[in-house]
């Protein structure tokens, strides 16, 4: 669902299916119910910022499988030991004592908050989590800036779409303000940035 909000029976038809259900099977269930094509991820993100959890993590990258080992696989040292060594390192079920559960928000080395929506690490930026829970996923060559320039203001009309292009005549040019409404501005200055040079290059063509 692409620039679109989902509607309020959507979100509703996710908050009455979630519980107990893989994001795989809800992914397809919603698609079919709405005559949608909408990626397992943003489902996953649909949830999040919804505060929607099915009971049960779910690993979606193809192939997973819950342990190393397929299910009757037997380890070629099995029934050695040596102390109080076992078989296996851990015991079924362990996890390390620094395992962060899905839905888990940690600051990143450049200050963003990154939310944790895939076992056994899979993170990604929140805001841009947020964004696409409420438009769907973000275009290819774009970027979602802050228009306060403050990482931490995650509201949704803080946090602008703008192309990878603009993004970079705003950083030349200094137009990413501590103030929404002037950065809002910095981006139609980018825009017309960008028209200016695209018609120079091809005043350029047209004289060689």
């Amino acid at each position: 669902m692409s620039n679109c909000k989902y509607k309020p029976e959507q979100i509703n038809y996710v908050a009455d299916h979630i519980a107990g259900c893989s994001y795989k099977n809800l992914t397809n269930m919603f698609n079919k119910q709405f005559g949608l094509e909408i990626s397992e991820r943003a489902m996953i993100s649909l949830a999040f910022i919804r505060g929607l959890k099915n009971g049960r993590d779910t690993k979606l990258n193809k192939g997973w499988e819950p342990t190393q080992f397929k299910k009757g696989h037997v380890p070629a040292n099995k029934g050695t030991h040596n102390g109080g060594w076992e078989p296996t390192q851990f015991k079924k079920g362990h996890r390390p004592h620094n395992h962060r559960p899905i839905g888990s928000e940690r600051i990143s080395v450049d200050g963003y908050t990154e939310i944790k929506v895939l076992e056994p690490r899979k993170w990604r930026m929140k805001h841009v989590v947020i964004w696409e829970a409420a438009n769907g996923p973000v275009p290819k060559g774009s970027v979602i800036i802050f228009g306060d320039s403050n990482k931490q203001n995650l509201i949704i009309d803080n946090l602008i779409l703008i192309s990878r292009q603009a993004l970079v005549r705003m950083n030349q040019n200094g137009l990413i303000k501590h103030d929404i409404e002037l950065t809002k501005t910095g981006v139609a200055i980018a825009d017309i940035y960008i028209k200016i040079g695209e018609r120079k290059k091809k005043e350029k063509r047209e004289k060689t």
